[in-house]
């Protein structure tokens, strides 16, 4: 994943006022520290917090949290990792950083957190986009420069949110990357379904799986094209023998053109002399 513009850090997201503020770092107990349900990411590796919270019974808890009051309450930000492992390991007291901030700032907060660490998934990372947009009425672009990334970026992470429930457990589980997902997005319902599993069966790469919906892309375009009309057909045929060469007869209304493939300078010398030659018999 690209870090372009996340280099910042979270710090940025945080208004200049109260950065300039001195904020002194106090202890909470972690369990009056409540997860904030705007958390972008819903899916935790217990491995890695047991590893940490192994970690942290050696070493304590070096990286504060931030978090911030909702009425009489305390409400993470980010550092949902540490809190986690930290309750784990038992200990009694985190470092803490108190922000005073709205819920649209935590929502940044948390998913610029993320995004920096690299650990929110495809999906994770859709849904949250869309509720900046939906919940706060942030506009396209406007999420693209709180994030750090271009406003196609983050069109094309909203657009997985149109795949299928059977797609999208796809990529939850892993089987199939956001690359994936977004090659698939364009097909039906049961084209995008039978199409993800032959991606996962295959092992295909998502190049292979843009040329793949390409394909099926193709096929249903040629199946939804009329028929061509006997006689255009025939014209067709009768011309492609005379001059040796595909040729394509077009309609429209009384009108049409005649589309004559050649390969070559030498190719498009012998057909201009075939035709020259008809002309002059």
């Amino acid at each position: 994943m690209s870090k372009k513009g996340l280099g910042r850090g979270i710090e940025a997201l945080i208004p200049a006022d109260l950065r300039s503020q001195e904020t002194p770092i106090v202890e909470l107990d972690p369990t009056e520290i409540k997860p904030d349900p705007l958390q972008p990411r819903q899916v935790f590796d217990e491995a890695k917090i047991d590893e940490l919270a192994a970690s942290l019974k050696e070493h304590g808890v070096i990286q504060p949290l931030i978090v911030r009051r909702v009425g009489s309450t305390y409400r993470l930000v980010a550092g949902e990792r540490r809190l986690r492992a930290a309750l784990k390991a038992g200990i009694d007291k985190v470092p803490v950083v108190l922000r005073d901030m709205d819920d649209r700032k935590a929502m940044e907060v948390s998913l610029v957190e993320n995004l920096q660490r690299e650990e929110l998934g495809p999906l994770e990372q859709a849904d949250a986009f869309q509720r900046l947009i939906d919940e706060f009425g942030l506009t396209q672009e406007e999420v693209a420069a709180r994030v750090g990334k271009s406003r196609p970026e983050v069109a094309n992470t909203v657009r997985l949110l149109k795949l299928e429930p059977e797609v999208k457990q796809l990529i939850a589980d892993g089987k199939l990357t956001g690359g994936h997902g977004r090659a698939l997005v364009g097909l039906s319902r049961a084209e995008q379904i039978k199409a993800a599993n032959s991606v996962v069966a295959k092992g295909l790469s998502v190049r292979k799986t843009e040329e793949l919906v390409a394909g099926l892309s193709k096929g249903k375009k040629a199946r939804s094209n009329p028929p061509v009309p006997v006689r255009r057909r025939d014209a067709e045929d009768i011309l492609s023998q005379a001059l040796g060469t595909p040729v394509q007869v077009r309609v429209q209304g009384a009108r049409g053109t005649i589309n004559i493939a050649f390969f070559g300078e030498e190719d498009l010398e012998r057909i201009v002399e075939l035709i020259e030659k008809g002309s002059k018999s």
